[in-house]
Formats: structure tokens, C-alpha cells, sequence
């Protein structure tokens, strides 16, 4: 009987064979998925840049505009759990396709905004399109590669975030300041049709060069195809529903979503309360202040790929999820006793980022392991926890600013999450199920 070449081969033989597949299918699926990820963060985020021209040009109060940033949540929200609904039933390649390019258009058409209903319309369409796109990336990503790899593939994608961070400041400093008047073009238009229009190339990219499955990769032979399917089915629990209500009833859904919801919280504290911190410590320059901002960016980043190899190297996702977010609980803390001490700060905010930053994709492990199989429900429960999950950027920024405006200082808001943090890793710890508690399959690094 003929053995299949890489299934018979010597262990050691397949071991390194098994690895030279995963980097195959990761080089040629990860560079344009991350790309797409790192236009989806700043698509986010490019609001804020734009703030100053965009508020002056159109004279928007404070108020209009933060009203036009939250929408953009709304939006998401709403429409997260439909959009990956969807994407199940179409395909992930033609979905994923379709919000790249809705969103792309949606994000550039802000160059024409010229009222506050259209400003207030068009962040809500951008939210709305954009729904459904990350958690429908982790949900297409567990369709290539096996469960013992998916920690340093979720780290990789999640470094898109990371470097969205660190390279768009700067860009949209040049883009504001040298663009502005180009063409008769303001900055703040120039920043979004540059933020815009590449996604709709992008989406292209997407429907041509992604596949739905394993078996549709021409760049995969017939013997690779067979092994790739076979190692993912294995290390895939059995079913547990096919729809949306089913993946809810799963023991441990709900603790999940909370679970990403108070790391939200965390995450939304860094990313909305750095530069303030900083600047509150005695730091003036805006420059300096970027450049210091970015500190527990890079933390985060290097951590995110260290602990990702060592997770899948030991099978362990829980343990290291809960540690990294002690570590952070443990920065937020550090932070809030050093925030008059400007090198004590920094070194507290490189804590904070390598572990709040760094725990947000091992914890995306965790959901495709407790729903996997769950067919339509997956796609659907994986989106179910992302979006319960984003309350947290809206709960987290109201609290720090409320408890500053009773306090007069952040400090006790750091504290406060703190403390979250630190409840998020007993959950992590003691409050999953055991489905959840067994390590997945090793791999060999």
C-alpha cells in the first residue's frame, strides 16, 4: 500500500517537513494579511490625526467630533456579528474582499465632509463596513494553519497593529504638514484618501490571491494539500453546534468575551492615556513625546513574537495569556506610583505594553479553540466575543476621563486598571472550562 510521503516519513523528517509547509503557507498568506491589518488600525486611529484641521475647516465643537468618533463604534458593533455571519456563508476570501473595499471607499469619501450630519454618516458606514473584519481574519486563518502554530501566526498579524502604531504618527505628521495645499488639497484630506483608496487595491489583491480552503491553493501540491487538511481536522475538537445560539451555550463563551473585555480596557488605557501621561510627567515636546509613546509599542511587538514561538512550543495559551496580563496589571500599577518620575513612567509603560499589547493574540487562540467546529457558530462567536470585547474602548476611556475630572489626576485611574487586570488573570487562571485548561499539540521550533 502506498504511504503518503510526508505521513511516512521518519518523525524527525516530518517534523521538519511539517515546518517547511507551515512557513509556505505563511509566506504566502501572511504579507498581504497583514498589510490589509495594519490599513485597518490606522484607518482607525486616522481620525485623530485629522482632528485639528478637520475640526477648524469645518468648525465642529468638541463635542460633534467626539460624537463622530464614537460612532464609528456604534457601527461596528452593530453590524460584527452579521458581517462574519456571512463571511461563513460567502467565503472568507470574497467577504473579507468586500470589506476592504467598502470601507476603503467609505474612508476616503471623508475628504468631502463638509457637514456634521455627513461627518456623523460617514463614521458610522466606515464602523459598519469594517465590522466583522479582524475576528473574520483569526476565523480564516484557523482554516490554514493547525492549532500547535496558530500563537506565533495570531502574533504575527497582531505586529501589523504594532507597527500601525509606530509608523502613523510620523506618516500623517508628513502627510498634514507637507501635503497640505498640494494640488489645492488639504492635509487632512490627503489623509484620507491615502488611508482610503490603497484598501480598495488591497481588497483586489484579496479576491485574486486568497483562497477559501487548503484544497484551492494551486501553490500547494497534492501531497501537501492532504497533510496540511489532515493535521488541522485532527487537532480540532468535536462539534458542537452549527449556529451562532449554539456557540453561546458552549461552557466558557461568555467568561471569554469578559475576559477580552476588561484586556480592552487595558488596551484603550495605553493607546488613548499614553501621551498624556507623559507629557503630565514633565515631557513638552511633541516630538519627544511621539518617540517616547512608541516605547511600549516595541515592548509589546518583541514580546508578542517571543511568547507566541514559547506558547506553541509548550501547548500552553492560558498560563502565558494570564501572565502577560499580570504584567501588565503590574505596569498600570507601576505607572500610577511613577507618573510624576519621567524614566520610572517610561520603563512602567514598556511593562504595560509588553504585557497588555502581547496578551491580546494569545488570547485569540482561545476562542477558535472553544468553538472549533461549531461551523456557521464559529465564524458568528468568534465575532460575538470581538465585539463584546470593544465595549471595553468605550467604557475605558469614559472612566479615565471621568475619574480625572473628579481627582484631578489619572493616577487612580491607573489603579482601577490595575485591578481589572488583575481579575482578568484569575479568570484566565480559574474561571475557564476545562476544554480550555488542556494544552493544545506541541510544536517543534
Amino acid at each position: 500500500m502506498k504511504t503518503n510521503v510526508l505521513e511516512g516519513a521518519a518523525l524527525p523528517a516530518a517534523v521538519d517537513m511539517e515546518k517547511a509547509l507551515i512557513r509556505k503557507v505563511a509566506w504566502h498568506l501572511m504579507p498581504l494579511i497583514m498589510i490589509c491589518y495594519l490599513f485597518a488600525f490606522f484607518d482607525r486611529i486616522n481620525i485623530s490625526f485629522a482632528k485639528f484641521q478637520l475640526q477648524t475647516d469645518l468648525g465642529f465643537s468638541d463635542t460633534a467630533y467626539g460624537l463622530g468618533a464614537s460612532l464609528f463604534v456604534v457601527g461596528y458593533v452593530l453590524f460584527e456579528v452579521p458581517s462574519n455571519l456571512m463571511l461563513y456563508k460567502v467565503g472568507a476570501r470574497r467577504w473579507i474582499a468586500r470589506i476592504m473595499i467598502s470601507w476603503g471607499l467609505a474612508t476616503a469619501m471623508m475628504a468631502f465632509v463638509t457637514t456634521e450630519w455627513q461627518f456623523y454618516g460617514l463614521r458610522f458606514i466606515i464602523g459598519a463596513m469594517e465590522a466583522g473584519f479582524a475576528p473574520g481574519i483569526l476565523y480564516y486563518l484557523t482554516l490554514w494553519f493547525p492549532q500547535n502554530y496558530r500563537g506565533r501566526i495570531t502574533s504575527i498579524l497582531f505586529l501589523a497593529s504594532a507597527f500601525s502604531g509606530l509608523v502613523g504618527a510620523p506618516v500623517s505628521g508628513l502627510v498634514l504638514g507637507h501635503l497640505d495645499g498640494f494640488m489645492n488639497i488639504r492635509g487632512w484630506h490627503w489623509l484620507f484618501l491615502l488611508g482610503g483608496l490603497p484598501c480598495i487595491a488591497l481588497g483586489l489583491m484579496v479576491l485574486t490571491l486568497l483562497k477559501d480552503r487548503v484544497q484551492d491553493a494551486p501553490w500547494l501540491t497534492a501531497e501537501e494539500k492532504t497533510f496540511l487538511s489532515s493535521r488541522i481536522s485532527q487537532q480540532e475538537p468535536h462539534k458542537s453546534g452549527s449556529s451562532l445560539f449554539a456557540a453561546i451555550r458552549i461552557p466558557g463563551f461568555l467568561t471569554l468575551a469578559l475576559i477580552y473585555f476588561l484586556i480592552q480596557v487595558g488596551s484603550y488605557g495605553l493607546n488613548f492615556w499614553a501621551p498624556q501621561l507623559i507629557r503630565s510627567a514633565g515631557t513638552e515636546s511633541p516630538t519627544i513625546i511621539g518617540l517616547l509613546t512608541a516605547i511600549p509599542y516595541i515592548c509589546g511587538a518583541i514580546t508578542m513574537v517571543v511568547i507566541g514561538r514559547l506558547s506553541d512550543t509548550s501547548g500552553e495559551r492560558r498560563k502565558y495569556a494570564a501572565g502577560l496580563v499580570a504584567l501588565g496589571a503590574f505596569g498600570f500599577l507601576c505607572a500610577g506610583i511613577f507618573a510624576d518620575h519621567t524614566v520610572f513612567l517610561i520603563v512602567s509603560l514598556g511593562l504595560l505594553g509588553a504585557g497588555v499589547i502581547a496578551s491580546i493574540p494569545i488570547f485569540w487562540t482561545l476562542p477558535p479553540k472553544l468553538l472549533a467546529g461549531a461551523g456557521a457558530g464559529a465564524a458568528g462567536g468568534i465575532a460575538l466575543v470581538n465585539c463584546l470585547g470593544q465595549f471595553g474602548g468605550i467604557v475605558s476611556p469614559i472612566m479615565v476621563g471621568r475619574i480625572k475630572d473628579l481627582t484631578g489626576s489619572t493616577t487612580p485611574a491607573l489603579y482601577v486598571i490595575a485591578v481589572t487586570g488583575l481579575i482578568t488573570a484569575a479568570l484566565l487562571l480559574w474561571g475557564l472550562p476545562e476544554r480550555l485548561r488542556t494544552r493544545d499539540a506541541r510544536s517543534e521550533t
